[in-house]
């Protein structure tokens, strides 16, 4: 896990420094800065960060795996790798919570980008609690 780590904090370095030229450049142009792009190199940026840290936590707390091995064989990764629910309608859902905020907002209708982030927030807990709930509930 250092090792997938390392690569989102590499890669957020990046992000960072390319966002940081980017306005700088973009500020000296006749139009002036160009928001769209500095604003999503920040967040770029920003999303690996927080995936790096979430490896760095997690390295911290795993064994060391077979990938670690210079010398493993394939066979020494097998097995249970984890858990997935192909029944859920959950992922579903909030993708569809997603399109609708995103009609809402392309359209001007900020009402139903409220109402589609709502769906949005309950359809992820939804996902996140659809194990947490009693055999008699389902």
């Amino acid at each position: 896990m250092k090792i997938e780590a390392r690569i989102f904090e590499l890669l957020t370095a990046f992000f960072f420094v390319a966002a940081i030229i980017y306005t700088i450049c973009t500020a000296f142009a006749s139009k002036g800065i160009e928001w769209v792009g500095v604003v999503g190199m920040f967040f770029s940026g920003g999303l690996t960060l927080i995936a790096g840290t979430y490896f760095r936590f997690v390295a911290r707390r795993v064994e060391i795996r077979p990938e670690d091995y210079e010398d493993a064989e394939v066979e020494d990764g097998a097995g249970e790798l984890g858990f997935f629910s192909p029944h859920s309608w959950w992922p579903i859902l909030i993708a569809a919570g997603a399109a609708m905020f995103g009609i809402g907002f392309a359209t001007g209708n900020f009402w139903f980008a409220i109402f589609a982030s709502v769906v949005i927030i309950g359809t992820a807990a939804g996902l996140v609690f659809e194990y947490h709930v009693g055999p008699e509930k389902h």
